[in-house]
């Protein structure tokens, strides 16, 4: 028997309810915000990943899937969407619409990491981008989307973190000093931070390793190394969130992991997923755009959500979340009484209403499937019924049987 690949998994019924519904969720508040989707290739040019998200980060050095085409070229699965929506932003030449471009993306990811708790080979993500502004309003405006995304969704006890990791003017002098701290102490870290220390030192600020803590507590911090201009930017976001009433707090290490991000950073992380308890991250990503070859400054910020960990998250906060339902289930007793409900069935799904029509079996079976299918009704449909026009309705719930009209049945579902 061939299995899923390692690293992936299907998604079947009834889990695949909740991710519909976080979706949902998902494109509702973001229209509201006056978002609109983009849809990227699922791989790119090798190259758009390596300048766009850094050839020293982990991803690029270590999580990708690459490949040579049969034209020689090498191509990548994308292991994010920043970088592809930022080249379909300059190829398209979307600075010349009017105004903000707020875009928002949900699909599959690729990265060859260690499976773990929440966290696959190929992954969803849900994403927006907001490009054309490097006003601090837009990034706590980003900031408080994701927390209604959350909400609505019905996270609790999540916890948002933000931070600022400088401009090109003051995160190189930073980074310099991190290093000078690193020299003497890189050999008490983990193998990784040892070799982040010299190509990649403000990764090592967000390892998540127990023993490396007590080290990493004593290098300095981001925040005491801001420029004027980025420390009033910091300053003037936390002051929006303020206003918003968004809770949140301040943490220097969080410097997220891709080579993008300037000033503004954020995660949101959730207990429930141990260790590696990050359900989204975000940042702004000022350079990005011309680092890709725009001949305009594109100022952008930007978020993911891990949605395979939001799901998961959701789903211990309300066991119940994945349970599917329909409207109504149609009994009908007899081959007159399905090609009457047949049609029955297609007036009532024109309208809205979930419905499952039994082709065949006795009412004692249909209503079995009907309480396993958590049907809220079922219409029992044979000869007398279509003669009086009168279908008995039962209450799936309450257990109450009640003789309607088609019109009254419509009351029942849509009222």
């Amino acid at each position: 028997m061939i299995r899923a690949v390692k690293g992936t998994r299907d998604i079947l019924p009834p889990d695949s309810h909740i991710w519909n519904r976080v979706e949902a969720v998902a494109r509702n508040v973001m229209h509201s915000y006056n978002y609109s989707e983009v849809r990227t290739p699922i791989f790119e040019e090798t190259a758009l990943f390596a300048r766009g998200v850094g050839e020293e980060t982990d991803i690029v050095s270590k999580e990708m899937y690459t490949f040579d085409d049969k034209d020689g070229s090498s191509l990548t699965l994308r292991p994010e969407n920043t970088a592809s929506v930022i080249r379909a932003y300059i190829e398209h030449r979307l600075d010349q619409r009017p105004g903000l471009q707020k875009l928002y993306y949900i699909g599959p990811m690729f990265r060859r990491e260690r499976p773990q708790k929440g966290r696959y080979r190929q992954f969803s993500q849900i994403g927006a981008e907001v490009i054309g502004s490097e006003s601090p309003a837009v990034d706590a405006e980003v900031i408080e989307m994701v927390v209604e995304i959350l909400s609505r969704c019905g996270l609790q006890g999540f916890h948002l973190i933000v931070n600022s990791v400088g401009c090109k003017e003051c995160r190189p002098k930073f980074i310099a000093r991190l290093k000078e701290d690193l020299t003497a102490k890189a050999s008490q870290l983990c193998g990784d931070c040892q070799r982040r220390s010299t190509t990649n030192a403000l990764r090592v600020l967000d390892c998540k390793i127990p023993q490396d803590q007590p080290v990493i507590d004593t290098l300095p911090s981001i925040l005491d190394h801001l420029c004027e201009t980025c420390a009033k930017h910091f300053s003037a976001v936390r002051t929006f969130l303020d206003d918003r009433g968004v809770a949140y707090e301040v943490r220097p290490r969080l410097v997220r992991g891709l080579d993008y991000y300037m000033r503004t950073t954020f995660e949101v992380v959730h207990g429930s997923l141990g260790a590696q308890n990050s359900v989204l991250g975000g940042g702004r990503y000022d350079g990005l755009a011309e680092s890709l070859g725009s001949r305009v400054h594109s100022p952008g910020i930007g978020f993911s959500i891990g949605e395979d960990r939001l799901v998961m998250s959701v789903e211990e906060a309300d066991p119940h979340a994945n349970k599917d339902s329909i409207d109504l289930y149609i009994a009908p007793m007899g081959e007159a009484a399905l090609r009457h409900s047949t049609t029955l069935a297609r007036d009532l799904r024109r309208r809205g209403a979930r419905v499952e029509l039994a082709f065949e079996g006795k009412l004692k079976r249909a209503m079995e499937l009907a309480n396993k299918l958590n049907a809220r009704y079922t219409l029992i449909v044979g000869d007398n019924e279509i003669a009086s026009g009168l279908y008995a309705l039962k209450n799936m719930a309450s257990g109450e049987q009640e003789n309607v009209t088609r019109d009254q049945l419509a009351e029942r579902l849509y009222g």
